[in-house]
């Protein structure tokens, strides 16, 4: 009786809410929101991914979009039951709006909106073929010239990027644009996706050989074809490489391997981009509409400038081009470097017999994968969690319900209680002399992540290394290297026949100004980061990831990325603002996000 009850009173605000949306009534509408509130809209609204903080905030957005927006029928989600806890009553909603049909999350407290959550799912008239609407795919009945699905596929292939012009060209094929590539598929956005390895998955299998996803099977599946349930929990990389490779087969992507981007220019009177590839040494000018930049957030790497470089003898490497550890064991080696790259890296090598040091030059965020599991991920990651009804999509979408503004405040207790489960571990690691931290305000990995995409380590084993004194460890700042190996600033010299640098990677808009000039990759500034004013990630306060999945100060120009769980998901939401486009519709752009830093 008091689920009816809840769900009668949770419906009736609804009503009231989607009434004064209809009328147009931007001030009763916006009185429905607390003071502190939050609204984030992925694309229904304001054609961005754009979080509104406070009533004013709200009322802004609305007086610039409701008119356009024309919203009606919010309704609880069918099948879903809202539910109170601490006073605080969350329901899954649904709603349309003039082109879209949407999907979200309300949080109501004290009998107003605290969090609203608004995604756009569907295009009305531009659905995905499926379910009952998918396609036959046997052509029954006989006719001249009848054309097989593999004659079909191939004058596709042969056709697209000479004859025909796709209307999206992305640059990059790992995760990322793979993602994309099957999500714009799907909605019928002739698309390229641009590689430069000989086969899909090859970002992954030229890794370093232990490489190995440290996050969870449940968090990381692609979209449409989700891991078999024998799928192992953490993926090696050549598995990883391998599913990539089958997934970009099967969901018919227009895939060009060994082909490397070198020019885009965009030509706003024709709305046009020309993009010159070299695609196995031939030349070709494709000449599409829109431009997705995935060339990953873990690709343009970091290599430091440290005197003497020049004159080691022995071999230096970019994590990102580490050999593996196989021919070094009885070697020194010197891992310059202390997050998750760095402790796979020095963990292989231990394994492989050589002798080796990492050099900690900043302090680092580690937890434990075991806790990470079941503290951090496990009410929507986990087994478990599927096992009690939780989807993958329903999983993604309660995590984005989160204001980044107040989701430091949710994380802090779960570290905190990761702190406390793991004293012993945590204070072995201190004992060994590991310079750790939790983060600026105390709230752990995910932060890091979104706010700076560097800083910690999710241990799977190379911690119990260090601190058994297996993994020597070395904490300073790098001020030469020699012909021998490394000089420290307090004087030290590590011996080395081996250095990785272990340093990271730059922005993305980096492949911009490599491809399109540096006064392009200024015009879009930064990307990544929320505008946190934490370390690495500078305000003003932004929101939303800078620059990511959304429209930028660059027309016509995409950035994608992050781990596979983010190419998962914002997939959905980029490929749908694509399409939109495609299809001619009006895309009024609520707050396109200003440059506040140019790297």
């Amino acid at each position: 009786m008091l689920d009816t009850t809840l769900s009668t009173e949770t419906q009736n605000f609804l009503d009231e809410f989607g009434a004064a949306l209809q009328q147009g009534d931007v001030k009763k509408a916006s009185a429905m929101f607390l003071d502190d509130c939050y609204w984030r809209d992925l694309v229904t609204f304001t054609w961005n991914l754009k979080t509104v903080e406070g009533r004013d905030q709200v009322e802004d957005m609305l007086t610039q979009q409701l008119a356009q927006t024309k919203p009606t029928g919010w309704v609880l989600a069918e099948g879903e039951t809202p539910t109170e806890d601490g006073g605080v009553v969350t329901a899954w909603i649904e709603f349309e709006t003039a082109v879209a049909r949407g999907y979200g999350m309300v949080r109501l407290k004290d009998g107003k909106i605290w969090t609203l959550l608004t995604t756009m799912v569907e295009l009305k008239g531009h659905e995905e073929p499926k379910g009952f609407d998918r396609p036959l795919g046997a052509k029954h009945g006989a006719s001249k010239d009848h054309a097989t699905w593999k004659e079909e596929r191939e004058n596709e292939l042969a056709n697209l990027g000479y004859a025909e012009q796709p209307y999206c060209v992305i640059i990059g094929g790992g995760q990322g644009g793979i993602a994309l590539g099957a999500r714009l598929r799907q909605l019928g956005v002739p698309t390229i996706i641009v590689e430069k390895n000989d086969k899909p998955g090859d970002s992954w299998r030229k890794r370093y050989k232990s490489l190995c996803l440290h996050d969870p099977v449940w968090y990381d599946h692609l979209p449409y074809i989700k891991f078999p349930e024998n799928w192992p929990v953490f993926s090696p990389k050549d598995k990883i490489g391998d599913w990539l490779e089958m997934y970009t087969k099967v969901m018919e992507l227009n895939y060009w391997t060994r082909t490397t981007a070198k020019s885009a220019e965009y030509d706003e009177a024709s709305g046009e981009w020309t993009v010159v590839v070299d695609r196995d040494g031939e030349e070709v000018v494709l000449r599409p509409k829109q431009l997705v930049m995935a060339t990953g957030m873990s690709g343009k790497k970091r290599m430091p400038d440290f005197p003497g470089m020049d004159t080691f003898k022995g071999v230096q490497q970019h994590s990102s081009e580490h050999d593996g550890p196989d021919k070094w064991a009885g070697k020194k080696v010197v891992v310059v470097g202390s997050n998750n790259s760095a402790h796979d890296i020095c963990a292989a090598l231990w394994e492989n017999d050589a002798d080796v040091t990492m050099l900690q030059r900043s302090s680092t965020h580690i937890v434990r994968s075991e806790t990470l599991m079941d503290v951090g991920l496990g009410a929507l990651y986990s087994e478990q969690a599927v096992r009690d009804g939780m989807t993958t999509e329903k999983a993604d979408l309660i995590f984005a319900s989160l204001p980044y503004r107040i989701l430091h405040e949710f994380q802090i207790p779960a570290y905190e209680e990761m702190k406390r489960r793991d004293a012993d571990f945590y204070k072995g690691l201190e004992d060994a002399g590991f310079w750790l931290d939790w983060g600026d305000d105390e709230s752990g990995l995910f932060m890091k992540y979104l706010r700076r995409g560097s800083g910690y380590y999710i241990d799977v084993g190379a911690s119990q290394l260090i601190i058994d004194g297996k993994i020597k460890l070395k904490r300073g700042q790098v001020t030469a290297l020699d012909e021998t190996g490394v000089i420290l600033d307090d004087g030290s010299h590590l011996d080395a026949d081996l250095v990785v640098y272990a340093t990271g990677y730059n922005s993305m808009n980096g492949w911009v100004a490599d491809l399109m000039g540096q006064e392009t990759a200024n015009k879009l500034g930064k990307v990544w980061g929320l505008g946190s004013d934490t370390t690495k990630d500078p305000g003003p306060w932004e929101g939303e990831q800078r620059n990511m999945w959304k429209p930028t100060q660059v027309p016509a120009l995409w950035m994608h990325g992050g781990n596979l769980h983010q190419s998962r998901h914002y997939s959905q939401f980029l490929a749908l603002q694509l399409k939109a486009r495609m299809e001619g519709l009006d895309t009024p752009v609520y707050g396109l996000q200003e440059v506040h830093h140019l790297n």
